[in-house]
């Protein structure tokens, strides 16, 4: 895992920036790793309080942790407690769900371009995505983990894009393409 520092108010010194990194790299032992994520780290310092927010883009859900605290150091240490309280959550959930599933990867951050335009009556945002091929419960699970109503993906069986979807009466929904 990468890790951007960002410091607003503040220069980020090596000693702030190897604690930063230590810390994040234990949270190795709860999830794979893929070494093209990137977590970005933004250290603000506002008269009598540091702030910490760390955001680590996920396969499944983006794990994020802001906190406001005297000390900056206290302020990492209570970032990592949650974003480990949010990763144990998302496993729990993810086995619930899925018992026969593995709840272990969240990396691999799908590959997503967006293009964004100032007009009001127009398209404002484009996204372009590679559909991974799997089962029909793995997306549903991702979609549920991604915290989206639909999810788009490629058939492992017929190897064409299929689209899953929450209804309205619960349940889920699945358009598959011909």
């Amino acid at each position: 895992m990468k890790v951007q520092i960002y410091g607003k108010n503040i220069t980020v010194t090596p000693a702030i920036a190897e604690k930063i990194e230590k810390k994040l790299n234990h949270l190795e032992k709860y999830f794979i790793i893929d070494e093209n994520v990137v977590a970005n780290v933004v250290v603000r310092v506002y008269p009598n309080k540091q702030k910490i927010e760390v955001t680590i883009p996920t396969k499944f859900a983006v794990l994020r942790a802001e906190v406001v605290q005297d000390d900056l150091y206290a302020a990492i240490d209570l970032a990592i407690d949650k974003l480990e309280d949010q990763i144990r959550r998302q496993k729990t959930r993810l086995t619930r769900k899925n018992k026969e599933k593995l709840a272990y990867a969240f990396i691999e951050e799908e590959e997503i371009e967006e293009e964004f335009d100032d007009t009001d009556n127009e398209l404002v945002r484009t996204k372009s995505l590679v559909p991974d091929t799997m089962e029909l419960d793995e997306a549903i699970m991702r979609m549920e983990m991604l915290n989206h109503s639909f999810f788009i993906y490629r058939d492992d069986e017929t190897k064409e894009i299929a689209v899953v979807y929450k209804r309205h009466d619960g349940g889920y929904g699945l358009i598959e393409t011909e």
